[in-house]
């Protein structure tokens, strides 16, 4: 990809990567070099999935901790999105708010969406956004 490219990054693909998934290696191969930008609240679901996590006993706390210190590394630019036009999204193509947020920041930077969840991937098409598949 090139260095200019802009890529918008949904939490699956950082929970992958800060949590050495096995998609890790191939996760940060397309990601090199590419501007990184996500919605705001893409920074409130890491901690989510973190506490989620936790308190399913999948991850220590030392984990918990590793793993926010690995997420502060990754140079990923926060932006706001349109609210109106995540909830337009929500009423044509289905899904919950925080999936309508990064459809909507990628159609509005005309940037391809980089996701490991199926549905969100399949509603990101529908709304004619390029999702970025792992491998391709």
């Amino acid at each position: 990809m090139a260095a200019s490219k802009t890529v918008v990054a949904d939490t699956s693909v950082i929970i992958a990567v800060i949590g050495g998934e096995p998609e890790r290696p191939v996760l940060i191969e397309m990601t090199r070099g590419v501007r990184l930008i996500a919605p705001a609240s893409v920074h409130w679901e890491v901690g989510n999935a973190l506490s989620s996590m936790l308190i399913r006993k999948r991850i220590s706390l030392d984990q918990a901790r590793a793993a926010l210190v690995a997420y502060g590394r990754i140079d990923i630019e926060f932006v706001e999105v349109s609210l109106e036009e995540s909830l337009d999204l929500v009423a044509r193509v289905g899904g919950y708010a925080y999936d309508a947020y990064l459809v909507a920041c990628a159609r509005a930077r005309h940037a391809p969406l980089l996701t490991l969840d199926r549905g969100l991937a399949r509603r990101a098409r529908a709304a004619e956004v390029h999702v970025l598949e792992v491998g391709s």
